[in-house]
C-alpha cells in the first residue's frame, strides 16, 4: 500500500482536496470533533496523506501533527504547511507514548486495512489516547450489508457497516459518543459515507 500511494501522492492531493474542503457535512464532523478536543493536548491526523486535514485541524485551534506511511505523501505535506509537523509512521504501531493524545483523526485511513488487521488498530488508537481523548473515523458505509470490498483506484478498499467498526472500538476500551452519515457527492464513489466518534473512558 506505501508504494501504491507514494506512486499517485501528487494526483490524489490534487482529487481529494475540492471534495473534502467542499463538502460542509464533513466541515461539521471536524468542527465537532475540533470542539471535543481542542486544549486537551496533541492531535493526531492518522493517514494524513498531504496534510491539508491537518492544516484545517490547527486552523481549528488545535495543535495538530500528521503521520502517514506514505514518505511521498509526507513530503507533499512538509512542502505544503511547512510550519506543521509531519512524520512517516504506521498506524499499526504509533511511534508515540501511551495515554499522549487528546484526539485522533482517522478519515478514510484504515479503508484499506484488511478486516482481520482493524481490531490491532483500535488497539492503538486506545494506546496512545489519554483518558477523555476521542477518535474521529470517517470511512465508507456499508449499512446493513457485512463488510464489503471493493476496487479503489490505489488498492482494494472495504466499506463497513458503523455498528461493526463501533464493536470494535468497544472491544478496544472506546465507548461512542455520535455518529453521522452522509451521501456521496459529485465526483466520490457513489457510496454511503460514515463518521464515528469514540472516546477513552
Amino acid at each position: 500500500m506505501t508504494a501504491a500511494y507514494d506512486e499517485v501522492a501528487e494526483l490524489y492531493a490534487e482529487f481529494v482536496r475540492p471534495i473534502w474542503d467542499g463538502d460542509p457535512l464533513d466541515r461539521a464532523a471536524w468542527t465537532a470533533f475540533a470542539d471535543l478536543v481542542r486544549g486537551r493536548g496533541p492531535v493526531a491526523d492518522l493517514g494524513c496523506g498531504p496534510g491539508h486535514l491537518t492544516a484545517h485541524l490547527r486552523s481549528l485551534g488545535l495543535d495538530a501533527f500528521g503521520v502517514d506511511v506514505s514518505p511521498a505523501m509526507i513530503a507533499l505535506a512538509r512542502e505544503a504547511e511547512p510550519g506543521l509537523r509531519f512524520e512517516v509512521g504506521s498506524m499499526a504501531a504509533l511511534d508515540l507514548p501511551d495515554a499522549s493524545l487528546a484526539g485522533i483523526l482517522t478519515w478514510y485511513s484504515v479503508i484499506h486495512a484488511p478486516p482481520a488487521e482493524l481490531p490491532g488498530y483500535f488497539a492503538e488508537f486506545a494506546r496512545t489516547l489519554a483518558p477523555g481523548g476521542v477518535l474521529l473515523l470517517g470511512c465508507f458505509e456499508s449499512g446493513t450489508d457485512p463488510v464489503t470490498p471493493f476496487d479503489h483506484k490505489v488498492t482494494t478498499a472495504y466499506a463497513w457497516p458503523l455498528d461493526e467498526l463501533a464493536a470494535l472500538g468497544a472491544a478496544a476500551g472506546l465507548a461512542e459518543v455520535g455518529r453521522m452519515y452522509r451521501e456521496a457527492v459529485e465526483g466520490e464513489r457513489p457510496l454511503r459515507q460514515g463518521r464515528l466518534f469514540l472516546r477513552k473512558p
